[in-house]
């Protein structure tokens, strides 16, 4: 069973996950498997995966067989695990609980070559409904606190198999990250009453010069005090606290927006390994009017050395206005991709 333990100094909380060793990633580097046949994502390999939780698949085909578009697994190596009890304790001055969690791999495409950018705008936009789906599954479990749904590209980016993925995670507790933002959100709030994600909106559509591109319902953008080159952020223009109160029809306007920017990325700089995580808001409904749920993509071009590790500060070698003007010049209809 993973544990919880929690850094008594800051307040953070840590997974200790021993399981997870077991990956054939785990602090060996492998040779990446390219080879379709012996990749358990693959059409026809589903028996080397846990059984599917969800699918979207052709009419008359059986579960955990070929005929998916998209399927929807536990890990195979959880960070945790959603059998068992909390059982908070303490242990002297420290505190700690099991790792009871959801961990699950939501397998995007039965094609191993794709990418993200490479599937149609509906494609897509089913990988975005089926976090919904899961999203809205999962937080009926009164363990849960917090969901958080992201993706690893690129090996240098985390991720241990090619075949194009992402990840759900739900933990028993709100992520510090998380904690930060609600907090500073919240601050801003009781000072002015608006929410500050929506003044950055408003401030970033009037400066234009951070918008990578404005997709009618969303805009993607550099933030002002972007942490790494080209990181960039996924909002949507109209207040929304939760992933889950998007429209069925905003799902595949912002298919287009992610994609979109995705494929710039992955043009100018050459196909670039990344990290993108959704922020929602905190299975609690306190932060309702002043959270607001967003990606953010980090293209992996830097690594953060002693003096990051030791203060907290990030050091960005590219000026976002510089890098958004970058991506907006990028000609998207030289990739061919179908629509």
């Amino acid at each position: 069973m993973p544990e919880l333990r929690r850094e008594p100094i800051t307040g953070r909380w840590v997974i200790i996950s021993t399981e997870r060793r077991n990956r054939p990633s785990s602090y060996v580097t492998v040779p990446r498997n390219k080879e379709a046949s012996m990749c358990p994502f693959c059409p026809g390999n589903e028996s080397h995966t846990p059984p599917e939780v969800l699918a979207y698949r052709e009419a008359g085909s059986e579960p955990d067989r070929p005929g998916w578009h998209l399927r929807v697994i536990s890990n195979k190596y959880p960070a945790l695990k959603v059998e068992g009890t909390l059982d908070r304790a303490p242990h002297g001055i420290y505190d700690q609980m099991n790792g009871v969690g959801a961990h699950e791999v939501i397998i995007e495409t039965p094609e191993h070559a794709h990418d993200m950018v490479d599937m149609t705008d509906n494609e897509v936009r089913n990988v975005l409904w089926s976090y919904r789906e899961r999203m809205t599954d999962l937080e009926r479990d009164l363990r849960f606190k917090h969901i958080i749904v992201f993706k690893n590209y690129g090996e240098a980016a985390g991720s241990s198999l090619e075949h194009s993925h992402s990840q759900l995670i739900a933990t028993p507790i709100v992520p510090m990250r998380i904690v930060e933002e609600v907090a500073g959100a919240r601050r801003y709030y009781d000072f002015k009453e608006r929410c500050i994600f929506c003044d950055v909106i408003r401030q970033e559509l009037s400066d234009q010069e951070r918008i990578i591109r404005d997709h009618d319902a969303f805009v993607a953008y550099m933030p002002y005090a972007s942490r790494f080159p080209f990181e960039a952020c996924i909002i949507p223009k109209a207040h929304q606290s939760s992933y889950l109160e998007m429209s069925d029809a905003e799902y595949l306007t912002l298919a287009r927006c992610l994609k979109d920017t995705l494929l710039r990325l992955k043009m100018a700089l050459n196909n670039p390994p990344f990290n993108y995580v959704l922020h929602t808001r905190p299975l609690v409904r306190e932060c309702t009017e002043y959270y607001h749920w967003h990606f953010e993509i980090i293209p992996r071009l830097t690594k953060m050395a002693g003096f990051e590790w030791g203060t907290g500060f990030y050091i960005n070698p590219t000026a976002p206005e510089e890098a958004a003007a970058f991506l907006r010049n990028i000609d998207t209809s030289q990739y061919g991709t179908s629509k």
